[in-house]
Formats: structure tokens, C-alpha cells, sequence
């Protein structure tokens, strides 16, 4: 590409139009955990709640008027057709978005929304960008690269130089989300031409991390395939330009997963009340991370929140795994004997943590297995949760980094079993509080062995739970007797149609 002087370009480029100039913010809550200050740039809160506009309209503000009259065309599931698509309706232009037609409609609703017309093509990225470059031949259009142009960077860089003015004190690093790296060539030119002591860091997911692989490599690297998870930074290839800016002034890429990115999203909404989308939160783990690694103290930090566009359905896939990105809930597969009290007693064993999960269905004769979740502090918390299990004799598994489990098992304890003859099952519903599983279970009479059990903490005012009890029926009027007594909500489901279809034994019925 033709050399380009970014600090000239950033200094002059035109994006206040239509962008703002979003503030610097103090994370309180996180930066008393971490023990260092971390400033969040909020871009999230940009009318397309990404930074992308900045970039988009920086291009097309600049493009000669017979050029632009033509219209332009771009490459995009998110974000960036957002921002083109607002550009082209503040500059009188058209827009056309080719998108996947595996796009959310609630994507293309925005784009649409927005003026931007929508062609969708093709079931991935790269079925849609070649389709845009071809209609961009066809039609006379413009193309507008989502990052690798010198001035959709230098629009990207006016957040560098709006961070540096909004605080002028002295910063160790500034953390940056990857996809193509536009976003991070911009800042980083910008910072390192006027602090070059400010460490840029790049944060990339652990399934997408084509930049990180790129500078190993000392080339760029086009990956066969990419997560999708974080979606707005999903790209097999950086551009040519962005990833020389890189290896000229980026420090380093920190890698973060799945789980690490959930719990960079809680830890923004808890402090801003605002859910960003997972890239958005990319830079938020990223620096979390590096304050672990480097054992860092009584620094500043800057994170750049970079989107919001957050899609409704994963957010029960984000609550779900946030608490084991932040190495706040340990899993475990544990074996006890099969038999009346066993399970009190492995309760006792729990002491003052606070279950999260508790699954359990009774399977064999001789030993039951558990699956149970539990409220840490941190990894070395679970270690000795785990050894105090072991040293009273139940065998013990650590799930808590195991994929398989969190992302399918979890959800698939349980199932038909021989064993449950005279089972009722019935739902309970008591006051959620610190402790009140355990109470709830030393209520249970242990003259009935429990079948099946199942307890999960959503957050909620009221703790529900699912129990398979067996009860030999003359000793009903016994077991009607002690739920007058024991003073919770309960529901009898034992004729349920899902029940009896997924989960009923033949004594059972």
C-alpha cells in the first residue's frame, strides 16, 4: 500500500459527523479486584454501538462526489454494514450490504433501518465479500473495506487520539479487540507516535487468532476455520496493511477464550449496568488477563469497549459461563456409595460453599454419581475442594475446564433407570440465600432414599428444585404427613407427560 502518514491522517480525519467523541470511564468494581485502574473507552455507546462508524464514514467523507454519487457497497454481517450504512444516509449516497444468509434478522432489520440495502449471499463471510467485489465491478460501485484501508484506519485511530487527551497522566497499556486490524493499527500508530512507551496489546479469541499466529509467523496466516462466538472479530486473514502497523507498534497479542470473554461481559455490566457483545468485551478479558500474568499492581489501564450489538439469545450462553470464566464456580464429577445418608453426609463435606449446581440420578446399585457445581474464590479453592472430597473416601473429577461438560453434559444428567421403583418426583420452591440448599436438605427424611435431584442457582429471589423420591406406597400417608411439615411450596409432578416419557422407570409408573 501507498505510504501513508497516520498521524496527519488521524489528526484531520472526519468522523465527528456522524461519531462521538464517547467517554473514558472508570471501571470501579473491576479495578478494585484487579487492584489497578482500568478506564473502559465506551464505543459501545456510538449510534451503531460500535466503533466502526468512525472508520466507514472517514472513507466515504473523502471519496470524490462523482464517486461517491455512485454509491458504495460493502462486505458485512455486522457492524461495519451498520456503519456504512449510516455514513451513506448522512453523505446522500447509496449503500448495498452484502450479507451472509445465515445473518440474524435482527442484523439486517438494522442495516435496513439504517438505508443500507441488503443482498444477502452465500453462507459465510467469504461467500458474501466475493459476491460485494463482483457487484462492485458490475455496478460501478465503491467497495469499503471493513479494515484493511488506510482511511477506515485513520478513522479508527481518532479513539487513540481522543484517549490520550482525555487522560493525560501516564498509562502502562492500552488493550485493543483483533479481528482484521484496522481498530488496532489506528490506535497504535496514533499512541506509539506520541507515547511510544504506552504498551498497545491486541486481544484475540483462542479460536480466532489470526493476527497472533501473523507475527509468530512473521507472514500473514489465513486460518482454515474461526470461532463463532465472538463474531465481530471472526476473521481467517488480517489485512496487508494492518498487519504491518502491527508488527510495527503492536507489543504483544493476548489470547482469551470463550469463558474469559463471558466473564469480561459481567464484569461491564456490573460496573455500567451495559451489555457489551463479546468482541466488545475482548479487550476487558485481555487486560484481566495480563494483570494475572504480570502480577501487576497500582497501574492504569485503558480497555476499549468496542461494540454492543449483542444478540438476545446468547445472553443465557453468557450467564451461564461467566461464572466459571471468572473462576468463581468449580465443577465436579463425584462418586459416593448408594445408600440412605450418603448424600448428607457428602453435603457436610461442602461446608460453608454455596452450591451452584446439583444434578444427580440414580443409575447403580453400589454407587451414585454426582454432578455438582460450587461457588470458589479461586482455582486454588477448587483444588482443595476437590482434595477434602477425596480424602473422605469420594472419588472425585474435576469438570470445571472441561468443554464437553459445560457446554452438553451439564444439561444431560439424568435419564430412565430400573432402579427408580416407586418414584414420585416433585418440584420445591424455597427462598434462595446463602445455605438454604443445605437447610432444604436436612429437612428430607432420610427414611426415603432420593432417586433423581436436580438444583440449579439462576440468580433469582427462589431456589426451585427437582426430587425423585422413593416411597413405598404404604408408607404414603407418611411421606403426605411430612410435606404438610416441611413448610416450602411443592408440586407433584409425578404424572407429568415429560416426565413419564423422559425419565420414568417402568416401576415408576
Amino acid at each position: 500500500m501507498i505510504y501513508c502518514d497516520y498521524l496527519e491522517q488521524i489528526l484531520t480525519a472526519r468522523v465527528y459527523d456522524v461519531a462521538q467523541e464517547t467517554p473514558l470511564e472508570l471501571a470501579p468494581r473491576l479495578s478494585d479486584r484487579l487492584q489497578n485502574q482500568l478506564l473502559l473507552k465506551r464505543e459501545d455507546m456510538q449510534p451503531v454501538f460500535s466503533f466502526k462508524l468512525r472508520g466507514a464514514y472517514n472513507k466515504m467523507a473523502k471519496l470524490p462526489p462523482d464517486v461517491l454519487a455512485r454509491g458504495v457497497i460493502a462486505a458485512s454481517a455486522g457492524n461495519h454494514a451498520q456503519g456504512v450504512a449510516l455514513s451513506a444516509h448522512q453523505l446522500g449516497t447509496t449503500a448495498v450490504i452484502v450479507m451472509p444468509v445465515t445473518t440474524p434478522q435482527v442484523k439486517v432489520d438494522a442495516v435496513a433501518a439504517r438505508g443500507g440495502i441488503v443482498v444477502l449471499h452465500g453462507d459465510t463471510y467469504d461467500d458474501a465479500y466475493a459476491h460485494a467485489r463482483q457487484l462492485e465491478a458490475d455496478k460501478g460501485l465503491t467497495f469499503i473495506h471493513p479494515f484493511d484501508d488506510p482511511d477506515v484506519i485513520a478513522g479508527q485511530g481518532t479513539i487513540g487520539m481522543e484517549i490520550l487527551r482525555q487522560y493525560q497522566q501516564p498509562i502502562h497499556a492500552i488493550f485493543v479487540a483483533i479481528g482484521g486490524g484496522g481498530l488496532i493499527s489506528g490506535i497504535a500508530a496514533y499512541v506509539k507516535r506520541l507515547y511510544p512507551e504506552i504498551r498497545i496489546i491486541g486481544v484475540e479469541p483462542v479460536d480466532a487468532d489470526a493476527m497472533h499466529q501473523s507475527l509468530m509467523a512473521g507472514a500473514r496466516v489465513r486460518l482454515p476455520q474461526v470461532g463463532l462466538f465472538v463474531d465481530g472479530v471472526a476473521v481467517r486473514e488480517v489485512g496487508e496493511e494492518t498487519f504491518r502497523l502491527c508488527q510495527q507498534y503492536v507489543d504483544e497479542v493476548i489470547l482469551v477464550n470463550n469463558d474469559a470473554v463471558c466473564a469480561a461481559i459481567k464484569d461491564v455490566f456490573e460496573d455500567t449496568r451495559s451489555i457489551l457483545e463479546p468482541a466488545g468485551a475482548l479487550a476487558i478479558a485481555g487486560a484481566k488477563a495480563y494483570v494475572e500474568r504480570e502480577h501487576l499492581l497500582g497501574e492504569t489501564l485503558v480497555a476499549v469497549a468496542c461494540g454492543a450489538n449483542m444478540n438476545f439469545d446468547r445472553l443465557r450462553f453468557v450467564a451461564e459461563r461467566a461464572e466459571v470464566g471468572e473462576r468463581r464456580e468449580a465443577i465436579f464429577a463425584v462418586a459416593i456409595p448408594e445408600q440412605r445418608g450418603s448424600l448428607h453426609n457428602f453435603c457436610k463435606c461442602i461446608g460453608g460453599h454455596n452450591l451452584t449446581e446439583f444434578n444427580y440420578r440414580i443409575s447403580d446399585e453400589r454407587e451414585a454419581h454426582i454432578f455438582v457445581g460450587i461457588q470458589i474464590q479461586n482455582r486454588a479453592d477448587a483444588a482443595k475442594i476437590a482434595a477434602t472430597f477425596e480424602q473422605n473416601g469420594y472419588k472425585t473429577l474435576d469438570l470445571t475446564d472441561d468443554e464437553l461438560t459445560k457446554m452438553h453434559l451439564r444439561h444431560m444428567v439424568g435419564g430412565r433407570s430400573p432402579l427408580a421403583k416407586n418414584e414420585l418426583l416433585y418440584r420445591f420452591e424455597f427462598p434462595e440465600r446463602p445455605g438454604a440448599l443445605m437447610k432444604f436438605l436436612r429437612c428430607m427424611s432420610p427414611n426415603w432414599n432420593i432417586s433423581l435431584f436436580h438444583y440449579r442457582n439462576h440468580g433469582a429471589d427462589y431456589g426451585r428444585i427437582v426430587i425423585g423420591m422413593q416411597v413405598p406406597p404404604h408408607e404414603m400417608d407418611d411421606w403426605r404427613s411430612f410435606l404438610d411439615t416441611l413448610g416450602y411450596r411443592y408440586w407433584d409432578e409425578s404424572q407429568n407427560p415429560a416426565y413419564r416419557l423422559f425419565l420414568g422407570s417402568n416401576g415408576s409408573k
